[in-house]
């Protein structure tokens, strides 16, 4: 036997592999990260494939990473239309409407609740309601001969409409079944809510998904959010982009552990990132890739004393005040520090004395990098430089230099430099910061 076809069953321990050398996961957001980690296990050297429509956060952050390779298929078949999806509250007039239209056309419907407490109630609508259709209720805790009954009868056209929980997600393939009405779409997740509205529009008819909240109650801010999402990504082949939101929104996942979201808010997207295609750039390194710099990410340590922030008063929206900062971080040349200056003043008026001086530690952060410093305290008799690993760019140069300023500059026993000054107040000690780190960025020229 070559190839095996299964579900988790392959993964027990009765189950044992020749010579495995290639997996395909089908459906990967229904996947565990243990079961994943298992098939990897059984050999060393295993390919993997993993298909979906909607990766899990975790799996598009490996992807977006580097440490797994990516192929999107954005191409839908041929005459395929893309399904129209509705956002509203829960009205019986409207699903009544929806329900006919789909029968009156020749087509199925099918009718999803988040719960099995739900059916009931909907149940007694649809007799109630909507008589004219005929429905057939379907949910995963019937016995496994009745479902298979219930699932050969919709697709056989006996029933109007099917009754569901999500057991529909995935795996369905009815060409006649072309609009989709979701109970309380707000207690889905978003990839659920994609995989749903995917079982519609198969063939060459155009599909209606139905997406209904609460009539009287309020939906939360990440519900709303993630109806906005679905709602925005209707066109045909938006897996991708779709996905990307939900990273966005639930947070990459642990990608040493079983946790598929959340993880990376902890520390914020920037810094994981970075953190990430750090350590995967120096495994790279490791195997024999040259000429990436792992240095990027240290940040050098300003101590004046003086005030450096943008006043909340000044940028009261704490959104732009956080890209602000952002910006800021990344303004390494002098012109692009100027122009984020510039456009400070057009927008919020004149610059105050703090985001002056934040401006400028800026700058001396930049000329720290160039000057190899990884700390400089600058107090009102004096300052003290620390070299990063205690090692200057040019010693030769900078010994040139301290035999030449050797009543002001001292270098101490623990390869620190000692400047002398009188800098009474916080503005004057940032200005003296600025003076020494020039020199010393001269000099690692």
């Amino acid at each position: 036997m070559e190839i095996i076809v299964g579900t988790h069953a392959v993964l027990s321990k009765q189950v044992e592999f020749k010579n495995l050398g290639l997996v395909i996961v089908d459906e990967e957001q229904h996947f565990g990260v243990k079961h994943k980690e298992k098939l990897k296990e059984l050999r060393a050297d295993v390919h993997m494939l993993t298909l979906t429509a909607t990766p899990i956060p975790r799996t598009l952050q490996m992807s977006l990473s580097g440490i797994r390779e990516m192929s999107i298929i954005a191409t839908p078949p041929v005459d395929r239309l893309a399904v129209r999806t509705y956002i509203t509250p829960w009205d019986p007039v409207v699903i009544r409407e929806a329900l006919l239209r789909e029968k009156y056309r020749g087509g199925q419907a099918y009718y999803v609740a988040p719960r099995i407490a739900d059916l009931p109630e909907l149940q007694r609508y649809l007799r109630e309601q909507v008589p004219e259709v005929k429905f057939v209720v379907g949910h995963g805790q019937m016995a496994p001969t009745q479902l298979e009954e219930v699932m050969t009868a919709f697709y056989d056209g006996q029933y109007d409409v099917l009754l569901s929980t999500t057991i529909v997600e995935s795996g369905l393939d009815i060409p006649t079944a072309n609009t989709l009405i979701i109970h309380r779409a707000d207690m889905f997740g978003l990839a659920q809510l994609y995989q749903l509205r995917g079982r519609v529009g198969r063939a060459k008819s155009r599909a209606y998904a139905y997406m209904t909240t609460p009539a009287e109650k309020q939906i939360t801010l990440s519900a709303e959010k993630r109806l906005k999402v679905l709602q925005s990504l209707d066109s045909l082949g938006a897996g991708f982009q779709l996905a990307s939101h939900d990273l966005d929104i639930r947070g990459g996942g642990n990608l040493l552990g079983e946790e598929q979201s959340g993880h990376i808010k902890e520390i914020g997207v920037e810094l994981y990132q970075q953190m990430l295609e750090d350590a995967v750039n120096e495994l790279k390194t490791r195997a024999g890739a040259e000429g990436l710099d792992l240095d990027r990410g240290w940040s050098p340590q300003i101590n004046t004393g003086a005030a450096v922030l943008i006043p909340e008063e000044y940028v009261p929206d704490l959104n732009v005040r956080l890209a602000m900062y952002r910006r800021l971080s990344d303004a390494e040349k002098v012109e692009d520090r100027e122009a984020l200056a510039a456009e400070l003043i057009d927008r919020f008026g004149p610059l105050p004395p703090e985001a002056g001086q934040l401006l400028k530690v800026v700058a001396i952060k930049g000329l720290c990098r160039q000057a190899h410093v990884s700390k400089i305290d600058v107090g009102p008799k004096g300052a003290v430089v620390t070299f990063r690993g205690d090692q200057p760019k040019n010693p030769a140069a900078l010994l040139q230099f301290l035999a030449r300023n050797q009543v002001a500059w001292k270098l101490r026993p623990d390869h620190k430099i000692v400047v002398k000054g009188e800098w009474a107040t916080p503005e004057q000690r940032l200005n003296a910061a600025e003076k020494i780190l020039s020199e010393l960025a001269k000099l690692s020229a």
